[in-house]
């Protein structure tokens, strides 16, 4: 191929003093590019367009580009045709492998994330996802959210369940709710914190149904929504805590519910029924849930070992009674850990989780972000007040992050919290149990 006549770009002639600047400078450009991609230009109306690079600049950048220009079965061809994705997508991607840079916008942001997955960038991947948090609102969340399942960007997603969260009426309300998967519906009405009066939430699982009917050319009548919504979905539903003329206004006329599930809140509303309702009766938001550490700074170095031999142990007791629904410990940056917790009360196992694996990532909480993990409790447990628990942690993997400055009696939501030490490493002063995740009881 030959070199290109005007040399205007070429860093001999800019005065470019760094690697970066000098492929910046032969971005885009013809001079020493040994390999054009071909790609459609949808701004023109789908007419392709080429865009010139040089193989050792992608396959230092890429071990997917690497693999196509030098691995066994290299591409020979001088022009590689690339038909996922659109020019102007695709010049983005090449711009920041070229110079470490991108001009992200909502239009082309989930393309750029695709060809960071595709090409195996994860800066490039991590760019998107802190664009994509910090332009994420209710108006756009439940377009993000498959995007952010598909490409398993755990803290993405994890941002935009708060979102919901937070912002739950406005969310559903979205053009792109009605879009969303049936188990990401699921998932949303078998959250206990959403924001949102269960009427509302109703209408809203409702419309989903009545598109849906419509997307599979089917009548939306009550027993073909219930079919396609599924029993977990209406299970999920508070139907107790809605107000009797709502319930009569919007339910009865959607038709889901059976002849004996109306009867039974007919009678429930009415102070009659002989037996317990079959449906959540407390409000969204009610089982809130809160974070406590004792701690006031996190080690952010991989200086706390774990092994087989080693556990971790604290003491517990409060002056309110609560519901404990999760522990967070400190891991390390991108490390994977196997990991236990086991609970007792007066030499009573009260909790006795089994050794599963856990990946560390971005926690947020009262001790600002920290990699770690977090060990569920299902169902929460009750912490009663005065008692004294004994937490055990059988944790095992890579050295950790850990926590000091830690106070013995930490106040937090009208609770009083009290840690004393046990003969190990952890101690009250410093070591893991990063937070303790709860409810009032």
């Amino acid at each position: 191929m030959s070199v290109q006549a005007n040399r205007d770009d070429y860093w001999q002639k800019t005065g470019k003093g760094t690697v970066r600047e000098r492929c910046q400078a032969i971005f885009n450009q013809e001079i020493l590019s040994d390999v054009k991609f071909a790609v459609c230009n949808f701004q023109a109306g789908s007419e392709s367009k080429t865009i010139p690079a040089h193989k050792f600049v992608l396959a230092i950048s890429s071990p997917v580009f690497y693999a196509m220009f030098y691995g066994e079965l290299a591409e020979t061809k001088d022009v590689v045709e690339i038909t996922d994705c659109d020019y102007e997508g695709l010049l983005e991607c090449l711009r920041f492998i070229y110079s470490d840079e991108a001009k992200l916008t909502p239009d082309n942001v989930m393309q750029l994330m695709y060809l960071a997955k595709k090409y195996m960038l994860p800066s490039l991947a991590d760019k998107c996802s802190v664009y994509l948090k910090g332009n994420l609102d209710a108006s756009n969340v439940f377009n993000v959210l498959p995007e952010a399942q598909k490409y398993e960007e755990v803290d993405l997603l994890h941002h935009c369940w708060k979102v919901i969260e937070k912002e739950t009426e406005e969310a559903v309300k979205s053009d792109g709710f009605v879009a969303i998967q049936r188990s990401v519906l699921e998932e949303l009405v078998s959250n206990e914190l959403l924001n949102i009066k269960e009427i509302e939430l109703f209408k809203a699982v409702d419309r989903w149904a009545v598109r849906e009917c419509e997307k599979q050319g089917l009548v939306a009548e009550g027993s073909v929504k219930r079919r396609i919504l599924g029993e977990l979905i209406i299970q999920k539903i508070h139907f107790p805590a809605m107000e009797q003329k709502e319930f009569a206004d919007v339910v009865l006329d959607s038709d889901l519910l059976t002849l004996k599930e109306v009867k039974d809140m007919v009678k429930y509303f009415n102070s009659v029924l002989n037996t317990t309702v079959e449906f959540l009766e407390s409000k969204r938001g009610s089982l809130l849930k809160r974070q406590v550490s004792r701690f006031k700074s996190v080690v952010f170095n991989n200086g706390w070992k774990h092994s087989s031999k080693c556990y971790d142990w604290i003491y517990l007791a409060v002056d309110t009674s609560i519901k404990l629904h999760a522990v967070r410990f400190f891991g390390s940056y991108n490390a994977e850990y196997v990991a236990s917790l086991t609970i007792t009360a007066m030499e009573e196992v009260i909790f006795d989780g089994n050794l599963r694996n856990y990946s560390s990532n971005v926690k947020q909480g009262e001790l600002g972000e920290y990699h770690g993990f977090e060990i569920a409790l299902k169902p929460p447990i009750a912490l009663k007040a005065s008692m004294n628990y004994l937490f055990k942690a059988d944790i095992r993997g890579p050295s950790s992050w850990y926590g000091q400055g830690g106070q013995p009696i930490v106040n937090n939501s009208k609770v009083k919290f009290h840690f004393s030490s046990y003969k190990n490493a952890t101690c009250v002063e410093k070591g893991q149990f990063a937070e303790f995740l709860f409810s009032l009881h």
